[in-house]
């Protein structure tokens, strides 16, 4: 998305969510009749404005076939008007986060856990400066809902299979979606340790989940 300084500031102002309104326009691509549950930052604040959660917005989308929870983040991306960033390559870190979970009983109702698991994964890339991209692995150290009986122990990144990546006027985003591996699965990969593996191993997921949807009761 090609766009002079001039042109930019002729069409939005300060008080313009750039890069906000670039997501909503791929969700909406995804969603046209549906208004997602929104949540803002879960401490409150802004982390702009000095919360302690980098992700400033979460869509909750009820999807059916199968039944499941589409989060996504607003956050990893250059979010707000910022005539300076105009042109980059990359949209800030570059890409936003996505889960899609089967319901799960003891969560009585959306899953705020998965909500701080964005926000967890979200300070380490600001602390450490290293971003998320497609075919990674991520070890939780235990199950990714604390306190819970499931073999689901760490994710497996991917491209949002109907988010996918998007060109904004501050540069691309890729939608990074996290998909939960049990630890056989996530010990395979860590022994093989390249993304041609981990792409393999997602493709062979697709077959028979296709939107790649983490159930916590799923075993091995």
């Amino acid at each position: 998305m090609e766009m002079t300084r001039e042109e930019y500031e002729l069409k939005f102002n300060a008080d313009d969510a750039v890069g906000w309104i670039s997501i909503d326009q791929q969700l909406a691509k995804v969603y046209p009749q549906k208004e997602p549950r929104h949540y803002g930052p879960l401490c409150g604040l802004h982390y702009m404005a000095g919360g302690t959660d980098p992700i400033d917005g979460i869509n909750v989308y009820d999807r059916e076939d199968p039944v499941h929870y589409h989060l996504t983040t607003y956050g990893m991306s250059q979010l707000y008007y910022s005539p300076d960033q105009l042109g980059q390559e990359f949209s800030k870190w570059g890409f936003e986060f996505t889960f899609r979970l089967a319901p799960f009983e003891e969560d009585e109702g959306d899953p705020f856990w998965a909500m701080q698991v964005f926000n967890n994964l979200a300070r380490y890339v600001y602390s450490s400066g290293r971003w998320f991209e497609e075919n990674q692995f991520i070890p939780a150290k235990g199950p990714i809902r604390l306190n819970t009986d499931t073999e689901i122990v760490g994710f497996v990144t991917s491209l949002d299979p109907e988010l996918g990546k998007i060109a904004t006027p501050h540069g691309e985003v890729s939608f990074i979606q996290l998909i939960g591996v049990t630890e056989k699965e996530l010990n395979d990969i860590m022994e093989h340790a390249n993304t041609d593996y981990i792409a393999n191993f997602i493709a062979q997921m697709k077959q028979s989940n296709p939107l790649l949807v983490t159930d916590l009761t799923r075993r091995s």
